[in-house]
């Protein structure tokens, strides 16, 4: 099993988020800490503030800052919601023109893997993985500790 690229910058934008705090990021800081593509950055931000891991704030002065505390965001949950499918084998996916699919035992085993790879993420939230801000190449003094009190202000501009 593989992530897709999608799925990695998911997981990374939640670590930059959540060692900025309660600091506003952007799509350009997180771009230029990583090295990766903007407009990729730019989907994945969209799609993970769409589910709920990261509040958004419109404007010149907005970003990005994480919607939860990080103990409350759970890596299996993260990874079901980035992947676009699971279809490990032709059998899994719409479509499936395999002769032998109604007799194959390769499908159960499959799928045993696959629930063995998730609920490894399962047992794991973004506080197990967060970085400190150093490990960006920031000092402490550019990230505020984070504070997640009041996480559940409003974020909307």
């Amino acid at each position: 099993m593989r992530l897709t690229t999608f799925s990695d910058y998911a997981l990374r934008v939640l670590m930059y988020a959540a060692s900025a705090g309660d600091r506003l990021i952007t799509i350009e800081e997180t771009s230029a800490a990583y090295a990766i593509s903007k407009t990729h950055l730019m989907k994945v931000v969209n799609a993970l503030t769409r589910h709920g891991y990261l509040a958004s704030v419109r404007g010149r002065s907005g970003g990005f800052r994480l919607a939860l505390p990080p103990e409350r965001i759970n890596l299996g949950a993260v990874i079901r919601s980035t992947e676009a499918d699971f279809a490990l084998v032709e059998c899994f996916a719409t479509g499936n023109q395999c002769v032998v699919t109604n007799t194959c035992k390769l499908p159960a085993i499959l799928n045993e893997a696959l629930t063995s790879f998730l609920s490894v993420f399962d047992r794991y939230t973004l506080a197990d993985i967060v970085l400190s801000p150093e490990a960006f190449g920031f000092s402490s003094a550019d990230f505020p500790s984070p504070s997640r009190d009041g996480m559940a202000a409003d974020f909307s501009d």
